[in-house]
């Protein structure tokens, strides 16, 4: 038996992907202790972990973002960015690694397990020697030679004039764009007594003994230059919940068969409906279902309504119930539920611009499973012209079906826990055979 200490920020789209981790290695046997935010421990619990509190790290979550962060709000897309690596990522971190320390004499782990956004990891091993895997829960933000640097929303391009553009736009990246933040960064780790790192700042959560991708290959743009302890293992996907029941509409899908479009903005980007309000309207004359989910913001959130009569609305809908009836996903772009749709071969209609979005936007037009509106605030015309094309071009949905095939020959909490396990065994870094790269 090992022990396991997880760290994750206390957002949705941060923990979420490590429940099924979690569970798994307690099934497996081992013990596993979760720091995280305290709207969380619920669901740490139901893993069979023990829940760890939040002490000196900041507590907050998806609901509160705009209360406990209140310069955030009005921020345009890319400062919103800039905002989270300084203050969810950065100045959190202190706070995480003392926490650890503290769960440390207790708890004495073999392993720590975080998510990108958790750097507190990161600093422990460098304080204590303790090794640490990290699982991906958005597009792989690893620095490569053929790609653009993660967070500008470009393609990737490994010609000998792409990689000349990925490296002009690295060093601009690096030493003018994110200066401020490097600089932050290097302040907080003198604070702590560490030296100056000349790191990326998203290249700093890439744990160079484990790191869990949690996608497959083909929905990821090639590097020749990967790490080897990169793993892809398949998306994390949620498990049905034994306790949901259906809205009393649930069975008008079947009764009257159209095809169903289910609009979302996931759980964080909610500072005003502007995505589900077009997908409604947009399809208001059309002959197919819309089913939106608010991401946990009350219904009234969208206005006072009254709704299309095609419309239907909820503030959560399970994916494992919903995505075998959906034809058509709209969405912001967040990657766990992006990832939820391919599982299914359902294709996608995406318009998001903030966080990290550009990249899995770009990421759904690569692969072709699917439509980049490039815009959080797509009218309705161009979100009902998206969905048609989307749902008359065949070849969206044979794609999507083929990463759906691709998904379906990785299981993800196993591969997970037989990486993590081998990373206990030997504290050495877990390197990757090219076939499951």
């Amino acid at each position: 038996m090992a022990r396991f200490l997880f760290g994750t920020i206390p957002l949705t789209g941060h923990f979420n992907p490590g429940a099924p981790i979690a569970r798994r290695l307690v099934e497996r046997g081992h013990e596993v202790r979760w720091h995280t935010g305290s709207l969380f421990r619920s669901k740490v619990e139901a893993t069979g972990a023990r829940y760890v509190p939040m002490r000196a790290a900041k507590d907050f979550h998806d609901t509160t973002v705009g209360d406990v962060f209140p310069a955030r709000n009005g921020l345009s897309d890319f400062q919103k960015l800039k905002f989270d690596l300084s203050n969810f990522f950065v100045d959190s971190a202190p706070g995480q690694l003392a926490d650890l320390e503290a769960e440390l004499r207790d708890f004495p782990a073999d392993v720590v397990v975080c998510d990108t956004g958790f750097l507190g990891a990161s600093l422990l091993q460098e304080k204590r020697g303790l090794p640490w895997a990290t699982f991906g829960i958005t597009a792989m933000t690893v620095a490569s030679a053929d790609t653009a640097p993660f967070g500008l929303g470009f393609m990737p391009s490994s010609t000998p004039l792409g990689r000349l553009r990925n490296r002009a736009l690295a060093w601009g990246v690096n030493n003018v764009v994110f200066r401020d933040i490097n600089a932050r960064l290097n302040r907080m780790r003198a604070g702590l007594g560490l030296p100056t790192t000349r790191q990326p700042i998203f290249d700093v959560p890439v744990s160079p003994f484990l790191y869990l991708q949690g996608s497959v290959p083909s929905f990821e743009y090639p590097r020749t230059d990967l790490p080897p302890q990169v793993h892809f293992i398949g998306p994390f996907l949620p498990e049905a919940p034994a306790d949901w029941t259906p809205p009393a509409w649930w069975d008008e899908l079947r009764a009257h068969p159209r095809p169903v479009v289910h609009v979302t903005q996931g759980t964080l980007a909610t500072e005003a409906p502007h995505l589900i309000l077009a997908t409604l309207r947009a399809l208001a004359d059309e002959d197919v279902w819309v089913v939106a989910a608010t991401g946990g913001q009350p219904v009234e959130w969208l206005g006072a309504g009254p709704f299309p009569a095609n419309a239907r609305v909820e503030r959560f809908i399970p994916y494992a119930h919903l995505m075998p009836r959906v034809s058509v996903m709209v969405t912001n772009g967040g990657y766990g539920g992006v990832q939820c749709a391919l599982a299914r071969g359902v294709p996608l209609v995406c318009a998001g611009t903030s966080e990290e979005k550009p990249e899995i936007a770009n990421r759904i037009a690569w692969t072709g499973v699917g439509v980049n509106l490039a815009t959080k605030t797509p009218s309705p015309e161009q979100v009902r012209r998206a969905v048609r094309t989307v749902l008359d071009t065949p070849g969206f949905r044979e794609r999507a079906r083929r990463l759906q095939e691709e998904i379906a020959t990785y299981d993800a909490p196993t591969r997970a826990a037989e990486l993590l396990e081998r990373l206990a065994e030997t504290r050495q870094p877990v390197r990757a055979t090219a076939s499951r790269q």
